[in-house]
């Protein structure tokens, strides 16, 4: 359980949010400027806000009315940001002690050992950080804050210094993190995907206030949140699991509440559960069975919503079994094939439209 609650003004900029958050993994979502560092600061401990009241786990780290600041030191919060910051006169294996030096009076913890398992780095500990990948000096980063045995970890923008291959590379390991380590985390970020892959819970922020908070599966279908051309990136978030591979064509069939989906071959066993994002941009919407379709993917379903957008799209809901997606069409589409709420319709993906930005694993 984490408790926030900040009022803090820097010059003309106010940061005014309050939330609690359950859940392995809150993400700080919102554009740049929105208030996100800044918030991640005052939970470190960094910034002494006007106002603020910050708990962890039933442990008051900052509670001004009542005169409470546990310095930096002592709130156990691990912190990775942007860029890795290691030392670079230190090997990997020192760097990654550095974080357990830190933690010496505190029982308990992962060791070294874990954590380069967990992070796919126990081949790197003799080697010197300007040796090593951009993606690679980030899990030694997670690692070293990891090992300084936090009772929360902070991730301010990790991935947003990567370039998309390094990003991919990095995920699944961040993913492991959030299944295996039981470390609650805030991770901060504007990338869509990186929060669909990971957030149980998502704040977004806008202009230094909370405009949202709740379960990342109902804060995804707000396509209002993602504004300009993010609105695309609004979409369903889904719980399905690994019912069977087609090796002949590649193809893996996936079950869950919406129905089944195939998408590419994924390199996982029968039987794990997996996370898949669903874009808005990727739902067709049709009245009538589609004949000689290259889609794989056809789901009956009912329209329970339609709310037009302030340009040419418009946007609609559909409960396909007991599960909702969300399908971003033109309002003339909308139009045309009279959608209303009641209404009976089939919502269509490709199965090329599943990528490994949209499937992330939970837990095998």
């Amino acid at each position: 359980m984490i408790e926030v609650a900040v009022r803090h003004a820097r010059g003309a900029f106010v940061l005014d949010a309050a939330f609690t958050a359950e859940g392995r993994v809150t993400a700080l979502f919102g554009r740049s400027g929105s208030g996100k560092s800044t918030l991640v600061e005052v939970i470190a401990g960094l910034v002494r806000p006007q106002h603020g009241r910050v708990v962890v786990d039933g442990v008051t780290l900052l509670d001004t009315g009542a005169g409470v600041r546990v310095p930096v030191h002592r709130r156990q919060i691990g912190t990775v940001f942007q860029d890795a910051r290691l030392m670079p006169h230190l090997s990997v294996r020192q760097n990654l002690l550095f974080g357990r030096f830190f933690a010496r009076h505190r029982p308990g913890g992962p060791s070294l050992e874990a954590v380069a398992d967990l992070l796919g780095i126990a081949a790197l500990l003799e080697r010197r950080p300007a040796g090593l990948s951009g993606g690679e000096r980030q899990r030694v980063a997670i690692g070293r804050a990891l090992l300084a045995r936090p009772r929360l970890l902070l991730m301010d923008e990790p991935l947003s210094a990567l370039d998309e291959g390094r990003k991919a590379e990095i995920l699944p390991y961040v993913a492991r993190l959030r299944d295996e380590a039981r470390v609650p985390i805030v991770y901060v970020s504007h990338a869509v995907a990186e929060v669909a892959r990971l957030a149980d819970t998502v704040v977004v922020l806008e202009e230094g206030r909370m405009t949202a908070c709740g379960p990342a599966a109902e804060i995804l279908r707000r396509g209002g949140l993602f504004p300009g051309r993010e609105t695309g990136e609004a979409g369903a978030l889904l719980q399905l699991r690994v019912a069977a591979h087609d090796d002949v064509f590649g193809l893996t069939r996936l079950d869950g509440a919406p129905g089944r989906l195939t998408v590419p071959r994924l390199a996982l066993p029968v039987g794990a559960s997996v996370r898949v994002r669903v874009r808005a941009r990727d739902v067709l919407v049709a009245r009538e069975t589609p004949r000689a379709l290259s889609a794989r993917n056809v789901l009956p379903g009912l329209v329970t919503a339609i709310t037009p957008g302030d340009g040419p799209h418009a946007r609609v809901e559909i409960a396909c079994g007991d599960a909702s997606l969300v399908a971003q069409v033109t309002r003339l589409a909308a139009h045309e094939l009279a959608l209303a709420p009641g209404l009976p319709v089939l919502a269509i993906v490709k199965s090329v439209a599943f990528d490994e930005e949209t499937i992330g694993v939970v837990e095998i």
